[in-house]
């Protein structure tokens, strides 16, 4: 026992200060990109062209739908001006699928729930994830969440082993047809009134995936949802800093 007690202080405090504190992220960190309209040549498609996932179109400007976005920085790379860069910035999660088409102004961050969910998930949280046919890339970061260095638990935030224990539900991979009936029944089984995230571009959109004869192109197909998280995989910050957000 002492020497467990003594391994403990030897390893001081290992939880993030987020949100009181800023995480200081990796430069290799790929958040909200920016788009400079000065530099994008008139009538090069370069990045269009270049995109995996037909996220991007030109028409007044340059619009990226980050709902599909895969954060590969592949447009970055073929824009011979430079036009387009990914910042540092991890807050990307939106209340509307809408605000994911993003033209390079503020992006509209998600907002708090409001009435009854609020009132009563606004300081005790219970979530069931469900794999949706997803590469575990996504799940990943959904787990860590629940390790020391993020400790969800620490908001009242917890992720449960049954729908019938849960208050909502957190929807990874593009919900391939064999799991569609398996996520709508794990829906159903959750008492109302419910919250449902969508994480990782695969959930929102079908990611690269999209438009595939077994996959359903994201949860929306067959749930409502109240919170998109975009990214492939979104960093645990970017999922967090979304689930706060709704709960205000």
């Amino acid at each position: 026992m002492l020497n467990i007690i003594a391994a403990r202080v030897k390893q001081g405090y290992r939880t993030s200060a987020f949100p009181k504190v800023e995480p200081q992220l990796p430069d290799r960190f790929r958040g909200l990109p920016s788009v400079d309209l000065a530099k994008c040549p008139s009538g090069c498609a370069e990045c269009v062209e270049a995109c995996p996932t037909d996220a991007i179109r030109i028409g007044d400007g340059v619009q990226i739908d980050l709902g599909r976005c895969l954060f590969c920085t592949a447009c970055m790379d073929a824009c011979p001006e430079g036009a387009i860069q990914f910042s540092n910035d991890y807050r990307l999660a939106t209340r509307t699928r809408s605000a994911l088409h993003f033209d390079g102004k503020a992006l509209q961050l998600a907002t708090a729930l409001s009435g009854r969910i609020h009132a009563l998930y606004g300081r005790s949280l219970r979530l069931r994830e469900v794999s949706a046919g997803g590469c575990n890339g996504c799940e990943a970061e959904v787990n860590v969440l629940s390790t020391i260095a993020f400790d969800l638990s620490r908001f009242g935030i917890s992720i449960v082993a049954s729908p019938r224990h849960a208050d909502g539900l957190i929807i990874t991979g593009p919900v391939s047809k064999n799991m569609q009936e398996a996520l709508r029944i794990t829906y159903d089984a959750i008492p109302s009134p419910k919250i449902v995230i969508a994480v990782g571009a695969c959930a929102i959109s079908g990611g690269p995936f999209m438009d595939h004869q077994e996959v359903c192109n994201g949860a929306e197909s067959t749930v409502p949802v109240d919170l998109y998280v975009p990214g492939c995989p979104p960093h645990p910050f970017t999922i967090l800093d979304g689930i706060l957000r709704i709960l205000k």
